[in-house]
């Protein structure tokens, strides 16, 4: 897959969630329709009382609307955005392709893109999207009369897709305000507005597809989906309800050939606001860090780490913990599941990471946590994210545990500089998978490090292979954490016969 943005560079970025390709440069497509229910029709003594009666579709209420003085009201609001890249910028990209499919080298060079924006302020503050603005030497506004005005960057917030520009027109400038995006609801009117393909003011209509989108572009994806076609250069505009509001920042798309297919993505306005205010303020944004890799709690995972049934409908399981963090120093392990966070349930890992980076720096969040099939609470003092943040036996014998399909050695010291893995990393590397075995069917790969099962830690093979054997007592299940190219992860192997595991 490849992530496009307005510039028109590409740069690879696989995400295997998505089976299409995510275009950054932020756009939509059309297709709208309706839908009716169809049942079945039960007579009135044979139908048990607690049957469920078909849905009965009703003529609408209204016609389709007409968005023409709403759009006449928010369009000079609305900003076109001219982005100049210095020569480095140019230099640094793969090169030229010339006829003969050869590279020649790059020559310093002015490279210009194309966003979008509006003004949320009379003062001449522009709200746009980072990636429209990001290693900019220049940045230029033009304005719906056509006034073009130098825009100075107030502050960029790359997790967020979020930046904030200031102009000075000379005057006070006509803007628009943020709605309200928890109130928007699938199936609602939306108008999206823009600067597709460097067409100047543009406005396209639609509805709203779906709220919440995980579309695996950042930690806080919280996307509203919508039809409302949009296309490269929409980046960073304004997407309207019909009360005038922007309830969202067109942002991404999901396209297979560069443009609109229908299926656009806007970063709500409840985000939009916390992350501009802060920008305002102080030209970045302070999020709260606890410290831990959470991954979701399948139903496999459940049986393997002996958690109550419907454990995995919700929670987010702890896989590994950053030392000295705010997680670790309030007693977390790997194993426990993430229930509340003050309250709020966590329904999945980017719940639990959105929660956090909401929570003040400093201050004391209440965790409800699953821990061994025990309920309990636990109180982390929340730091603050930084930028950097994302979270041996000596025989050389091997170890076997027939029953997974796991043969076990020892982390020797040329395994460990081969792997790269740090001093404080201790475990049995996993030597060999036997195929279709029940570990092989959980995605166990030669090298692996096991480095604990359930929520015990193992050193050695020997242990691992008592753990393993422990684990899966009248359970048939067992919950191994490995580590793989860096990262910590749970993958639950199922004994039953012919049960696939499931990875989160």
């Amino acid at each position: 897959m490849h992530y496009e943005h307005p510039t028109g560079e590409r740069s690879a970025a696989p995400r295997s969630r998505l089976r299409a390709t995510l275009l950054a440069t932020l756009l939509g497509a059309t297709a709208l329709s309706g839908a009716v229910a169809i049942g079945h029709s039960f007579a009135a003594d044979t139908a048990p009382p607690a049957q469920q009666q078909a849905i009965q579709p009703t003529a609408p209420g209204r016609s389709i609307p007409d968005f023409t003085d709403l759009v006449a009201r928010v369009t000079p609001a609305v900003v076109s955005i001219t982005t100049e890249f210095g020569p480095q910028v140019a230099a640094d990209e793969d090169g030229i392709p010339t006829p003969f499919g050869m590279l020649r080298p790059n020559h310093p060079q002015a490279v210009e893109a194309r966003g979008s924006g509006f003004i949320i302020d009379a003062d001449g503050t522009v709200v746009t999207n980072n990636h429209v603005v990001k290693n900019a030497k220049s940045v230029a506004v033009t304005l719906a009369d056509g006034t073009e005005l130098p825009a100075r960057i107030v502050g960029r917030d790359e997790r967020a897709d979020l930046a904030v520009l200031h102009i000075d027109a000379g005057h006070k400038l006509p803007y628009i305000e943020l709605g309200d995006s928890a109130q928007v609801r699938p199936g609602e009117w939306v108008v999206a507005m823009g600067n597709p393909f460097g067409l100047g003011g543009t406005v396209t209509a639609g509805i709203v597809s779906a709220l919440g989108r995980d579309i695996g572009s950042g930690p806080y994806d919280d996307f509203i989906q919508i039809d409302a076609p949009i296309n490269k250069g929409n980046s960073g505009g304004p997407l309207f309800t019909q009360d005038g509001h922007v309830v969202g920042v067109n942002s991404a798309i999901l396209s297979p050939s560069g443009g609109s297919i229908g299926i656009g993505f806007a970063i709500p306005s409840s985000m939009v606001k916390t992350v501009v205010a802060q920008l305002e303020k102080d030209g970045h944004v302070t999020r709260g860090y606890l410290g831990v890799e959470a991954q979701g709690v399948t139903s496999a995972m459940a049986r393997a780490l002996d958690l109550p049934k419907n454990a995995h409908d919700s929670g987010a399981l702890v896989a590994s913990i950053e030392p000295d963090s705010p997680a670790a120093k309030a007693g977390l392990q790997p194993g426990d599941v993430i229930l509340s966070v003050d309250g709020q349930k966590v329904g999945t890992p980017r719940d639990l990471a959105v929660d956090m980076a909401a929570e003040k720096p400093g201050s004391e969040a209440k965790l409800d946590i699953m821990r061994n099939g025990n309920q309990q609470a636990v109180t982390v003092t929340v730091a603050m994210l930084s930028a950097d943040h994302t979270a041996a036996a000596d025989s050389g014998e091997q170890g076997q545990n027939p029953s997974l399909g796991l043969a076990l050695a020892p982390l020797s010291p040329e395994m460990r500089s081969q792997m790269d893995l740090p001093a404080r990393i201790h475990g049995a590397v996993v030597a060999d998978v036997t195929q279709d075995s029940p570990a092989a069917k959980a995605g166990i790969r030669q090298g692996d490090v096991v480095v604990g099962v359930g929520n015990h830690a193992v050193g050695n093979p020997e242990q691992a292979a008592d753990a393993i054997h422990e684990a899966i007592h009248g359970n048939r299940a067992v919950a191994l954490r490995i580590v793989r190219d860096g990262q910590t992860l749970f993958v639950a192997v199922d004994l039953n016969k012919d049960a696939a595991s499931e990875q989160g």
